[in-house]
């Protein structure tokens, strides 16, 4: 069974909310979905909510407003907490909503107050219903939470039948460590199976486990979006130069631009330190780009394999290597490549360093060198050594085979983006026409590679697309078809900081 992340469910619930389905929604379907598993459990009797404040409890809120309409139940709901405490918008409103629907409420803001008043209303209770923590749940249980998590269990082993909404409070939903938690006899968990629920330990808190359908977009799921955006590291407060990406940036010889748009990309995406090794006789152009970039001058007009002994110390001085843009095919340059690459810890290859690679390349960096290539349809081609097929179904395909075969994440540029490491793929349509412009290709690179620096390879790639694609189309609201590759790179810093992670 395929299982996600509490952060990759978050991503994905953000999705939803940028495609148009409101959290309110969700709630709504969540919330239906377990009032129909109380009603599978129990043809009638008295149901206790046991809800925090968060989003989990709103979960319970609807639930318990849908049972209370249902003829033969009974249904209480005790707020661990005061109702203007409650977390979300969502989950405030569908509290409100239970002054109308004859649902009595028991706020409670102590572990005192707790036992002494809602000890009758869980021993009454037929069945409870466990709302305290979804999977947001961080560092140690506080009280009155501790104590609610205590009294639920002891109804447990007293014989009432326990259901947890998503996940039995307290288990961390990622599998790590926990310090207590519900010891649930059915645990309904929403869209797809979490990955702390399928460990050795949580057997013991789960029960048996049931996912519900919420009515989750399959693009929201599919597509790279601003959720995904959210599960990227977040620059430090207190942080140091170089704590946020050093990159170094091969490029450069037949075309001086090339390199000097992935450099200026990587630094607009947030990387502290961007070096650009460029041949001698384009150094001066890149210089000209900015003084925010640091240029080496390499030994000759093109990249030749002498360069190694220049490229050793900064290849090992910085986090990730972009290397490929405006090199040109040279064999002297190729082959340089080829040396280059098994220094590497992090690398980002694209345009013309592509043409260096085969699959005894990839062999040798097994286990060595994370690596991410960024090919368009041509240049995947002479990849794999056939043709990059038309339909989506087959693109799909075949990045994810030549992904897992080769042991590297695979971004294929083009009208949808597909972006894949061999187990997960997801697609990119953010863009527009305008970025068929050269040096768009390069942005995207040094996007990529200022992401990589501090994030795991996949989610780089696919954030790196869906904020080129998006940048590209601020730029095009101004610039039409005059669109320029500079003109992606200042809208850069717009996307990020919408995402929340500038």
């Amino acid at each position: 069974m395929r299982c996600i992340s509490s952060l990759r469910m978050k991503a994905i619930d953000k999705n939803c909310e940028c495609l148009g389905l409101l959290p309110v929604q969700l709630m709504e379907n969540a919330g239906a979905a377990i009032a129909q598993h109380v009603r599978e459990k129990l043809e009638s009797g008295k149901v206790l909510f046991v809800a925090g404040r968060g989003n989990n409890g709103g979960d319970a809120f609807v639930a318990a407003r849908h049972l209370a309409g249902s003829p033969g139940y009974v249904v209480k709901v005790i707020l661990l907490g005061k109702a203007r405490d409650i977390g979300t918008k969502e989950a405030l409103h569908n509290f409100s909503l239970l002054n109308f629907s004859r649902v009595e409420v028991l706020e409670i803001t102590d572990s005192s107050q707790l036992e002494a008043a809602a000890s009758g209303w869980c021993s009454e209770a037929d069945l409870l219903v466990d709302a305290v923590f979804g999977t947001g749940i961080k560092g140690k249980i506080k009280e009155p939470e501790s104590t609610a998590i205590d009294l639920i269990n002891r109804e447990g082993k007293a014989g009432k039948t326990v259901i947890s909404i998503d996940i039995p409070s307290g288990l961390d939903p990622d599998g790590g460590y926990f310090e207590k938690a519900v010891r649930a006899g059915l645990t309904v968990t929403f869209h797809r199976m979490k990955i702390g629920l399928i460990s050795e330990k949580a057997k013991e808190y789960t029960g048996m486990i049931k996912v519900a359908e919420i009515g989750v977009f399959a693009d929201a799921e599919q597509y790279a979006g601003p959720g995904d955006l959210m599960m990227l590291h977040r620059r430090e407060s207190g942080g140091h130069k170089g704590d946020s990406g050093k990159i170094l940036v091969i490029g450069g010889g037949p075309y001086s631009g090339a390199p000097a748009l992935a450099a200026l990309a990587a630094l607009k995406a947030g990387a502290d330190l961007v070096t650009v090794a460029v041949p001698m006789p384009v150094a001066e152009v890149v210089e000209s780009y900015s003084p925010n970039l640091i240029v080496r001058k390499l030994s000759s007009d093109i990249l030749r394999p002498d360069d190694l002994s220049i490229l050793l110390d900064l290849i090992n001085s910085h986090d990730v290597v972009v290397m490929g843009m405006g090199l040109g095919r040279a064999a002297e340059t190729l082959e340089a490549v080829r040396k280059i690459l098994p220094f590497c810890r992090k690398a980002v290859l694209d345009a013309d360093a592509l043409s260096a690679l085969s699959g005894t390349i990839f062999e040798s960096l097994a286990g060595n060198c994370e690596l991410i290539v960024t090919p368009h349809s041509g240049e995947f081609a002479r990849l794999r050594g056939m043709e990059t097929p038309e339909s989506q179904e087959s693109r799909i395909k075949v990045v994810r085979e030549f992904s897992e075969e080769e042991g590297v994440v695979t971004l294929l540029k083009g009208k949808i983006d597909i972006i894949s490491d061999g187990k997960q793929t997801l697609l990119n349509r953010t863009g527009n026409a305008g970025m068929t412009v050269g040096g768009t290709g390069d942005v995207l690179a040094g996007l990529t590679g200022s992401l990589f620096s501090r994030n795991p390879p996949f989610l780089a790639a696919a954030c790196a697309a869906y904020i080129n694609g998006a940048a590209g189309n601020l730029a095009f609201e101004k610039a039409g078809n005059g669109l320029l590759a500079t003109d992606v790179i200042e809208k850069i810093p717009e996307i990020i900081k919408e995402a929340g992670i500038g």
